[in-house]
């Protein structure tokens, strides 16, 4: 209550200056209607010393006398009108006031489904407690059954074909009467994906690869987990996450089953993961990529909300961060100790901003990790590498390599 009772007052002092200087305003200005009663006044004092003079005749005098006459009374009509709208400034002024500490209001907390600036009620939590509270929100997330039970009844596709229809019927039947038929299961999942029933698809697929055992391809595991997440409605349960991380172990590049696990840590609290998993996509390419339109659609707002001012990279250039290359190591052995040392902070420094701002690859984490353990600043190894197992979490082959560059550290077990 405290916080909206300051916030409330900072507002309301700011549209009080706002205000304050819109009703001074007027007691300064001189108005138009002003300034020509001032001429025409001084226009007949004119005309009364001509006539004195004779310079002017009285008919003449007279006639000046009655054209002024007429303006001064048109003049003063229009100095009425001007006094009477004295009232905008104020009608101003309360507008001001409206508008700001409505519109901060609207701002912090966010209009519709838009995002606020920020979370009443909350403090600022340090990166450790982001990521248990992260941690929990993942363990704690409804499982597939949950998922799709909380989705509304699916509405049968429009346009459909009847013969096609009937012939997905007749399969249906033709498997149930058929359980080991491999080719029966895979056939019926493809088409119940082109129907749009989703959870009877991932059904028929698990049956597929219950079937194959040992012999189930990637490829079968991707069309399962691809299914698996549109019969949540985009959800990575728990249950497509495993399924993911058995892809990746066998795969570790396969795109659809990275995206899908940026897309879970994106779910679940870890904008900053999901967004290095997709921007190192984005740089790898290539550009035609099934992946590359959802990334492209997503990564913006990740990266804004991991706070990261980026800029989409060309698709598929390869731009990989690297490290000192071997040219600068060479050079670096006719420096003295100290330069040496400036040189290699430099390095590492350059890397480290590079990396916790648009991502890379497994082996230039393990480099950081590394060159930090040999500076002696291991409380930064220990934190890079504790981020670096949250970025390849999926990655079996990069968690080794940067398990054993955080043991040459110091920092891992």
């Amino acid at each position: 209550m405290a916080f909206w009772i300051i916030t409330l007052g900072l507002a309301l002092a700011i549209a009080g200056l706002f205000a304050l200087a819109l009703l001074r305003a007027p007691r300064f200005a001189t108005t138009a209607a002003d300034y020509d009663l001032r001429v025409y006044r001084d226009q007949l004092s004119e005309v009364e010393r001509d006539l004195a003079r004779g310079v002017l005749s009285a008919a003449d005098a007279q006639r000046v006398r009655t054209e002024v006459s007429r303006r001064i009374l048109a003049a003063d009509a229009m100095a009425d009108a001007d006094s009477t709208s004295g009232g905008a400034p104020k009608i101003m002024a309360a507008v001001v006031g409206i508008v700001l500490v409505a519109g901060s209001f609207g701002l912090y907390r966010g209009v519709g489904d838009t995002y606020g600036l920020g979370a009443p009620g909350y403090g600022d939590l340090a990166l450790a407690d982001r990521i248990a509270n992260a941690q929990e929100r993942r363990s704690t997330r409804p499982d597939q059954t949950q998922a799709e039970q909380s989705l509304p009844p699916a509405t049968p596709l429009e346009g459909l074909d009847e013969n096609y229809v009937a012939l997905v019927d007749k399969l249906r039947s033709t498997v149930a009467l058929r359980p080991d038929d491999v080719q029966g299961h895979i056939l019926l999942a493809q088409n119940e994906s082109n129907l749009g029933n989703f959870a009877a698809a991932h059904k028929a697929q698990r049956a597929a690869i219950d079937l194959k055992g040992a012999s189930a391809t990637v490829a079968d595991l991707t069309d399962y987990a691809d299914m698996l997440v549109l019969a949540a409605g985009g959800f990575v349960s728990p249950q497509a996450e495993n399924v993911l991380r058995t892809i990746l172990a066998r795969d570790p590049g396969n795109g659809p089953a990275r995206y899908y696990m940026g897309l879970m840590m994106s779910q679940t609290g870890r904008p900053d993961v999901a967004f290095r998993v997709w921007d190192q996509m984005l740089r790898a390419g290539p550009a035609d990529a099934p992946w590359i339109a959802p990334v492209l659609a997503q990564i913006p707002d990740a990266a804004a909300r991991a706070g990261i001012n980026y800029q989409i990279p060309t698709i598929g250039n390869g731009d990989a961060l690297r490290g000192p290359s071997s040219d600068d190591i060479e050079a670096a052995g006719d420096m003295s100790g100290a330069e040496r040392i400036e040189m290699i902070e430099g390095m590492v420094s350059g890397l480290s901003d590079r990396l916790a701002t648009q991502g890379g690859p497994p082996e230039e984490w393990a480099q950081l990790i590394g060159a930090l353990g040999v500076l002696g600043r291991r409380d930064q190894a220990a934190a890079i590498y504790a981020n670096a197992m949250q970025v390849f979490a999926e990655n079996p082959t990069a968690i080794d390599l940067i398990t054993r560059a955080g043991q040459r550290a110091g920092v891992a077990e």
